[in-house]
């Protein structure tokens, strides 16, 4: 019999997918060894947006995370998602700090880096993976599984050649939104089993409903392993269930030879853990939506579009935005839709819907996108967006980091004058964060809290009606009887204020800069100020020309959408 092997993502992926990668290390911490028990060829515990999630909202050391892990993993080797010259951020960064920290996630437990790049550019990841391998790690080279004209089973043949060449020891064929048919996955793996001699792992999310059988089909055409995740945290968003995986294959050529009793005390565990988090688990996130075949967005991105329009408070513009993000797609030469490219393409679809003006406001990052700062399309980029994105300027043809001077010895000096450069780890860090890491490693952040289950009689967009209030350190069990219906929110908002001559933010969020003065004369589409939103930066422009008169916000302020930011007449 030829077994197939299991890597589990419930440590990482899974709960990226579902609850945005808010799952805290306490509630992992107990049932480590159980899970380094099973058999599992790895355990997905890094990378990814974990080391965002970890300094952004829940006030962890992500350098601890990892270590603690490997402290509990005598079995099993611990693996991390990479995202090549992006590492574990949203943009390019210098072959030193890419050199750095490949060489530091190795030497705190990462056993194998599954290395890709959102564009399928090799150039990226070539550095990545020399320095992995250099290290001593298990490098898995990673496609990114997309539908487009563009892509086809003879290019990703092409590009896994490429990979094996690079000395990678595995394949993984990342399919991060689902798309894989049970036809294409056989198809596929049939393909690259004659061309590479490397194992073969794929990776899908049950966004579609076709994973659990495509996953069966891969088995078929010989796949060597395949990603799963434990029930509490399966489905949907997420990967197939590894209890269900296993039982399917149970007495087939491709058993796992995992005994389903190993999973008794794990799964129950994971139950009780997902009761904690029941507040930020969307409904959206969770079910069976074959949409999208159509809009091929995958899961942490889908559950990352749902939380951005929370944050504006437009989820009513959710299917609207669905509807723009294949088309944004298309016009920027058809990337497949992983981070950073998801949150490049589904943030400008947001943009477009929101603001009601296509291309109207656009990130940084997406002219950076343009520009070919992120590497080479897959496809043709609409040349009349090209134009209304960078004008007449021409992208680049070269390597991205080809551009990028040296900037950890920089780095590191900024970090020492902030008096947060305890260890390497800490100025990377800092390299990888530079806004959010100095507040992180004084320790002034708080971790955010963790929203309870809606309760009883809790509506969307209306008011609670039941609470828990404390008084004198008692705890009281509060029901609000409601009189008259529910309030909606929305309608009781005011209607921003209008200011002669006034600047407004397009969207919420958070001033970066103020790039004028009071008496400073602009002309129409001057930027006057750049605000963060959804992660990105958004240039925000002058939609007349005249002399600034007032300015209400400095940098730091969070404002809401049509706040008036400045008066220019």
């Amino acid at each position: 019999m030829v077994k197939v092997k299991l890597t589990d993502t419930t440590f990482r992926d899974a709960h990226q997918s579902l609850l945005a990668t808010r799952m805290r290390m306490r509630d992992m911490l107990p049932i480590i060894e159980r899970m380094d028990e099973v058999g599992f060829f790895s355990l997905e515990v890094w990378g990814g947006a974990t080391f965002d999630s970890c300094i952004r909202y829940l006030n962890e050391d992500p350098w601890e995370r990892l270590r603690t892990f490997k402290k509990h993993m005598k079995n099993t080797p611990t693996q991390m998602l990479l995202r090549g010259q992006n590492l574990v951020g949203y943009k390019h960064y210098s072959d030193d700090i890419v050199e750095k920290f490949v060489e530091k996630s190795v030497e705190n437990g990462v056993d194998i880096i599954r290395v890709f790049d959102a564009l399928n550019d090799l150039r990226n990841m070539e550095l990545s993976i020399k320095v992995a391998k250099r290290m001593d790690a298990h490098v898995q080279g990673a496609i990114c599984y997309t539908i487009s004209p563009v892509h086809t089973i003879e290019s990703f043949v092409a590009l896994a050649k490429e990979l094996e060449a690079m000395e990678c020891d595995s394949l993984c064929i990342k399919d991060m939104a689902g798309l894989i048919s049970p036809k294409a996955a056989y198809d596929l793996i049939k393909a690259l089993k004659k061309e590479v001699s490397i194992p073969i792992d794929l990776h899908s999310h049950c966004t579609s409903g076709m994973a659990p059988t495509s996953y069966f089909a891969a088995c078929e055409a010989g796949v060597d392993i395949i990603d799963t995740a434990f029930s509490p945290f399966a489905w949907g968003t997420s990967q197939p269930p590894t209890e269900s995986m296993v039982a399917s294959l149970e007495g087939t050529p491709y058993d796992t030879g995992i005994s389903l009793e190993k999973f008794t005390e794990i799964t129950a565990y994971f139950k009780e853990v997902r009761k904690k988090y029941e507040g930020i688990l969307d409904p959206i996130s969770e079910a069976v939506d074959t949409n999208v075949l159509l809009y091929q967005i995958p899961g942490g991105m889908l559950s990352n579009l749902i939380s951005q329009l929370k944050e504006q408070n437009a989820l009513d513009k959710y299917e609207e935005v669905l509807k723009e993000t294949p088309r944004v797609r298309a016009d920027l030469g058809y990337p497949p839709l992983v981070t950073p490219t998801s949150q490049i393409i589904g943030t400008q679809a947001v943009m477009n819907v929101l603001v009601g003006e296509r291309y109207k406001v656009v990130p940084k990052e997406v002219r950076d996108y343009v520009r070919g700062l992120y590497g080479r399309p897959p496809g043709e980029i609409d040349q009349k967006i090209m134009a209304k994105i960078i004008g007449s300027e021409k992208p680049i043809t070269c390597r991205p980091a080809d551009l990028l001077e040296p900037q950890y010895e920089l780095m590191k000096k900024e970090a020492e004058n902030l008096g947060i450069a305890k260890t390497e780890e800490d100025i990377l860090t800092y390299a990888l964060y530079p806004a959010l890491a100095p507040k992180f490693l004084k320790g002034e952040l708080q971790e955010e809290p963790l929203r309870s289950p809606k309760t009883a009689g809790e509506e969307e967009g209306g008011i609670p009606t039941e609470f828990v209030v404390e008084v004198d350190g008692e705890s009281y069990h509060v029901k609000v009887e409601p009189r008259g219906g529910f309030i909606d929110i929305k309608e009781q908002e005011p209607e921003p204020q209008k200011v002669d001559g006034g600047i407004v933010a397009p969207m919420q969020g958070m001033i970066l800069k103020v790039k004028v003065g009071v008496g400073q004369a602009v002309k129409k589409g001057d930027v006057v100020a750049v605000l963060e939103a959804m992660k990105m930066q958004n240039d925000v422009v002058a939609p007349h020309g005249g002399v600034v008169k007032e300015i209400f916000v400095s940098e730091g302020t969070t404002v809401s959408p049509g706040t008036v930011l400045m008066v220019v007449k």
